[in-house]
């Protein structure tokens, strides 16, 4: 096989059948995880909802996943790709069906803030897709699973509303959710079936210690502590945003409760992260199995303007033509909210062979500054334009947002591989960090200004990403019994 071309259409290699099996599995959780975003004017009318209501919905989809992508990223590590993706399929398709048939808004909330934990699935894949492909093929085999797995959400804009119509009745949109949730609870039995953890003979490196990520430095240790922060305090803000204050859809005992959850979770979590990293704070690591935390935060603010402003776009993208172009149907506006969600088919992909090919930060830096121009660009856009230029600024924008995800994915696995899920875990996180600030920036002002919201946090982040270090040599792990194991980067 040549340096970095992968023959996707080559069954009889295991690789390439591993990889179509696994973004499957991330599509369908796509699928279900943005299942109500096309639907909204019916779910609005089936619950009587105000727009608060709806943009309240929009940001406790993707509240959850914050802890969720963490919890999941430990969980792979420890227990394998294979049944963890198995559950989750199995788990999220439950709640799609539970919430395809809420009756009331209360229940509603709670469905779509419990299937935040569908958006998790991503993390699962990295890990796998890790094991079976090496460091030079591993960016465009990271870009087609993240890539054509986030194709889920343009799919359910394309199919979900034209299921509803063929369904029928005031309960079709209810059927084609539910639907969503039985063939991805089908498709856990059969990943379980079909997929592997690593090749044959490979080793599946685990990390020393559960509940936290490893670091090999005191100012590291500190760092990781700063970083988990920012997540905390979203998810504050959240509260806050749903308290009376907000939408008030918590009264404000439950408020106070849930700040008192969050911070004994700091603190829990705070001293887990000690636990795992109390030898390393008392004796130092050892010099072959150093890295720096760094690359880990820069990727996750990279991650949090790429992946967070795509999950924010694609919650508000059909509402936002409908509105803007009155004359477009429900099926219309789906469709071409879609487009941006389109992209993930080759840009993903594309992003991480760019990144493998020309390398790490000077690939980066390109995408996240042409994301900000794109979306200062998106702005701009009004009833006054056509459609035509409408779509094709969406195109231009979310290219350079999903190239710029592939770019970080295909970094991601060659951090430190035995805790590449918890890397990812945490990259992921800071993803849906990223789309719970936009859409609490979105639910405060127009789209124009929300647009340019992440324009300008897109320009700060490029220089942040000034600071990611090329990936050099080797990483180093060691096998169980002892033996150290080197993995090249190159």
């Amino acid at each position: 096989m040549s340096s970095s071309k992968l023959n996707l259409l080559d069954f009889s290699q295991t690789n390439i059948r591993t990889l179509h099996v696994t973004w499957f599995a991330f599509f369908l959780t796509f699928v279900m995880w943005f299942s109500h975003a096309p639907m909204k004017p019916l779910i609005m009318a089936a619950f009587d909802m105000d727009i608060a209501q709806w943009k309240a919905l929009l940001i406790l989809n993707v509240a959850l996943t914050i802890p969720a992508r963490i919890v999941i990223g430990i969980l792979v590590d420890k227990f394998g790709p294979r049944v963890v993706y198995s559950a989750l399929l199995v788990i999220s398709g439950l709640l799609c069906i539970g919430f395809a048939f809420s009756t009331t808004y209360e229940q509603l909330a709670i469905m779509r803030f419990a299937m935040g934990f569908a958006g998790a699935g991503f993390v699962i894949g990295i890990r796998m897709v890790g094991e079976w492909f090496p460091a030079r093929q591993v960016g465009l085999a990271e870009g087609v699973y993240g890539g054509w797995g986030n194709f889920g959400s343009a799919a359910a804009a394309f199919s979900l509303p034209t299921l509803a119509l063929m369904f029928g009745g005031d309960d079709g949109w209810r059927y084609a959710i539910a639907c969503t949730g039985v063939f991805a609870m089908i498709y856990g039995v059969f990943f379980y079936w079909k997929a592997r953890n690593t090749p044959k003979g490979s080793t599946y490196f685990k990390p020393k210690k559960s509940g936290g990520l490893e670091v090999t430095s005191k100012k590291d240790f500190y760092f990781y502590l700063a970083m988990n922060l920012p997540m905390y305090f979203i998810l504050a803000v959240l509260s806050w945003k749903l308290s009376p204050a907000g939408v008030g859809l918590l009264t404000q005992t439950a408020t106070y409760t849930i700040y008192a959850i969050l911070v004994a979770l700091c603190i829990f979590q705070f001293s887990q992260i000690y636990k795992v990293n109390k030898e390393m704070l008392a004796h130092g690591a050892a010099e072959h199995d150093k890295y720096k935390f760094k690359q880990v935060a820069i990727l996750d603010w990279a991650y949090f303007v790429t992946f967070g402003s795509e999950l924010a776009v694609v919650s508000m993208l059909p509402a936002f033509f409908l509105e803007t172009f009155t004359n477009l149907s429900l099926v219309q506006a789906g469709a071409l909210g879609a487009a941006f969600a389109f992209m993930n088919l080759v840009a993903r992909p594309g992003g991480g062979y760019i990144s493998d090919k020309y390398g790490r930060r000077k690939s980066l830096s390109i995408f996240i500054c042409g994301l900000a121009i794109g979306y200062f660009i998106l702005s701009q856009v009004n009833g006054s334009w056509s459609i035509f230029f409408a779509v094709a600024a969406v195109m231009f924008c979310s290219f350079f947002v999903q190239a710029g995800e592939g770019a970080v994915f295909a970094m991601v696995p060659l951090v430190k591989r035995r805790m590449t899920g918890q890397i990812a875990g945490m990259a992921g996180a800071y993803g849906n960090v990223g789309a719970v600030t936009f859409l609490t920036a979105y639910s405060f002002v127009e789209a124009s200004t929300f647009f340019m919201i992440i324009g300008g946090c897109a320009l700060v982040i490029f220089f942040v990403v000034q600071f990611l270090e090329e990936p050099e040599g080797h990483m180093t792990e060691v096998l169980p019994d002892g033996t150290v194991q080197h993995i090249e980067l190159t």
